[in-house]
């Protein structure tokens, strides 16, 4: 079960409290920013990288749902997939990556365009699919920008 919880609270820490979902966040653009600063991360590399810790936030979810609650605070890697998402297939700098910050926690937090919908999903599929959604309109948006050349 420590697995699950590490996972589900991705490495700790949803055991801060308030604001974990952003830090979270925060946390996976850091890694991702470090990983492929200057350039576009490989394609394949970050799908697959995306695709994984959304199965491994499914599964965790699914575990540790009977022990805290249904979508329970403590539960970030939804957050961390979510931004995964909302980076894919942009160019890392440091711009685009706080824009899509700013846009996925807006999203994530006043859940638009169905994305509050998604929560209805049973176990960790409810628990991911809503940060997923959200993942996905910041990334519909960010390419937006890059292709506008808005900034």
């Amino acid at each position: 079960m420590l697995f699950f919880k590490l996972s589900a609270t991705s490495l700790g820490i949803g055991y801060i409290g308030k604001g974990a979902g952003t830090v979270a966040a925060v946390a996976c653009c850091i890694c991702w920013y470090l990983c492929w600063a200057g350039g576009y991360p490989p394609a394949l590399l970050s799908v697959i990288i995306t695709i994984l810790i959304t199965f491994l936030g499914i599964w965790a979810g699914n575990k540790v749902e009977p022990l805290w609650g249904k979508d329970h605070q403590r539960v970030v890697i939804d957050e961390v997939a979510g931004m995964c998402f909302g980076l894919l297939f942009l160019p890392v700098n440091v711009k685009y990556v706080l824009c899509s910050l700013i846009l996925f926690r807006f999203f994530d937090i006043k859940k638009p365009l169905f994305i509050r919908e998604m929560e209805n999903f049973h176990g960790g599929w409810g628990v991911m699919a809503d940060d997923v959604l959200a993942g996905v309109y910041t990334n519909v948006l960010m390419q937006a920008v890059v292709a506008l050349k808005l900034f």
